[in-house]
């Protein structure tokens, strides 16, 4: 006899989240805390404030900054609008849950290896040729109004 995982009965939660959601919302509104699908409320929360997280991790865009520093003769104008547009959107995001503040600080260098991969597949630059390190601190990949430089034997920024 083989053990089968358990079966669990299909619930509102898995059928219809929007209506599960609403119901919730409802219960908890009219404190009938009894009631409430607590082990599915918890994970929803959870997911909740992880999403936040995931969408700043998202918007570090740091690709951008490595197109537009190592090929100079190859600047849209688009990149800028894409840079200034993630950049504005993670400090909303800061906005609404101050805790994050130093979240992309801790992600750059993680953000930077899968912008180095997207940048050299973008660019046909070889993917050896970009620093092994990022090349630009925290601070900057967020602040609205820089742009790296050209590269040269003087300044790597």
């Amino acid at each position: 006899m083989q053990d089968r995982p358990e079966v669990r009965d299909k619930t509102l939660y898995d059928t219809d989240f929007f209506v599960w959601c609403n119901e919730q919302a409802c219960l908890v509104r009219e404190r009938r805390f009894d009631e409430l699908d607590i082990e599915n409320v918890a994970e929803e929360l959870e997911s909740m404030g992880l999403s936040d997280k995931h969408q700043i991790g998202s918007r570090v865009d740091i690709a951008h900054l490595l197109k537009w520093k190592y090929q100079p003769g190859a600047r849209k104008s688009g990149w800028v609008g894409t840079i200034f547009e993630q950049r504005q959107r993670i400090q909303y995001i800061v906005e609404g849950s101050p805790s994050l503040k130093s979240y992309p600080a801790t992600i750059a260098q993680t953000a930077y290896r899968a912008a180095r991969l997207a940048a050299s597949r973008e660019t046909g630059i070889d993917f050896t040729l970009f620093p092994e390190e990022c090349p630009f601190a925290a601070e900057p990949i967020l602040d609205l109004d820089f742009m790296p430089k050209e590269p040269d034997r003087h300044d790597q920024s």
